[in-house]
């Protein structure tokens, strides 16, 4: 049996740029090497596209692009859609692409609004379900008209941003507050206040990062987390959970300290919580029009309350990740899961493909 060709994207334009490194890395040793034949297409945090190598990808001190040919973009062609610049080659067909890009121009609509014109499969929600999951203050919306637990939050532009009253937002909101980028990932430029400077400090971190940013209340609960997976069949894992030994979620505790300790399954969860933890993160994945893979995270308070804090899209796929550790115990294996992810991704395609897109007289 011939291996199917499968493009893994990853880098980008983005701060997560070095997370998204470590997962591919973490997919590319993964994947069923029987099975499928992996081409490996680098970002450059510049945005050039790059064909890497096996060597450069599996090195700590990876850099895209130091010893690797540049890759060109060909719209519209029903073949030779990748080209290397230094030698006018083609690349060989690709049957499908995992974009493993985290934050802004990964996981945002950008990238899959170009896979999307390549006519390429691609693993992960649409340009629509990640434009919009992506975006904490439409996510928000959309929650809200579905009737799904959210925080409650204010939304400021980098206009406006001199005229923001910290009076008038604890009087709305309450003292602790968490301030964030509305489309940025793993934590970046997320900040907690507990006062007026601090609210000030994080409002210009947060500036640095987008230009529209979300105030929300604190809830206090469990931090947990649920890996949804599925097109028209979705699907969902057991529950993680997040025990913060000082601090919160934030970046620095993600990937840089050991203060956050990730319990698999969560304990002392009972079963009509799961339950109930499972159906919101289903209800809030089908409601964001999300496809392929997304995690969602919630907070569980003492009155049994699901509130969902964010979807990510492009979940990291790290030695430390929530979503293939979920699935892992679940009972769906790291390579298992991989090949489920790829062939969702054929699925939708061949369904999108029957549409009709051209209006006959």
């Amino acid at each position: 049996m011939s291996k199917q060709k499968i493009g893994l994207v990853f880098g980008g334009k983005s701060p997560e740029h070095e997370v998204s490194i470590i997962s591919a890395r973490n997919i590319y040793n993964a994947i069923d090497a029987n099975k499928y034949e992996v081409t490996l297409i680098g970002i450059a945090q510049d945005g050039k596209w790059f064909l890497e190598n096996e060597e450069n990808l599996k090195d700590e001190k990876c850099v895209i692009g130091k010893n690797a040919p540049q890759l060109a973009v060909v719209f519209g062609n029903e073949k030779n859609k990748l080209m290397r610049i230094d030698t006018g080659e083609y690349l060989d067909e690709l049957e499908a692409v995992f974009p493993i890009t985290h934050g802004p121009n990964g996981e945002d609509g950008t990238l899959q609004g170009i896979f999307l014109q390549l006519d390429i499969p691609f693993v992960g929600p649409g340009v629509l379900g990640s434009a919009v999951a992506m975006d904490k203050d439409f996510t928000k919306r959309i929650l809200r008209d579905a009737g799904i637990g959210h925080a409650k939050g204010l939304v400021f532009y980098k206009h406006e941003a001199d005229n923001i009253s910290y009076a008038d937002t604890i009087s709305r909101l309450g003292k602790l507050l968490f301030i964030k980028p509305c489309n940025m990932g793993s934590s970046v430029g997320v900040s907690k206040a507990e006062n007026e400077k601090e609210f000030h400090e994080s409002v210009r971190e947060a500036f640095k990062f987008d230009t529209k940013i979300l105030v929300e209340e604190a809830i206090t609960g469990r931090e947990l987390e649920c890996a949804v997976m599925g097109n028209e069949n979705i699907e969902t894992s057991g529950v993680g959970e997040i025990v913060m030994e000082k601090g919160f979620y934030d970046f620095e505790n993600k990937y840089k300290n050991d203060n956050a300790k990730i319990t698999i399954p969560a304990k002392n969860i009972s079963e009509a919580q799961l339950k109930k933890i499972r159906e919101t993160a289903r209800l809030a994945y089908q409601s964001l029009g999300l496809e392929g893979l997304s995690r969602l995270d919630v907070f569980l308070t003492e009155n049994d309350d699901v509130i969902v804090n964010e979807p990510n899209t492009l979940p990291g796929f790290t030695s430390i990740s929530m979503y293939p550790k979920l699935w892992e115990s679940s009972g769906l294996k790291y390579s298992d899961l991989i090949e489920k992810l790829i062939e969702l991704a054929i699925a939708r395609h061949k369904r999108e493909k029957s549409l009709q897109r051209v209006r006959i007289a």
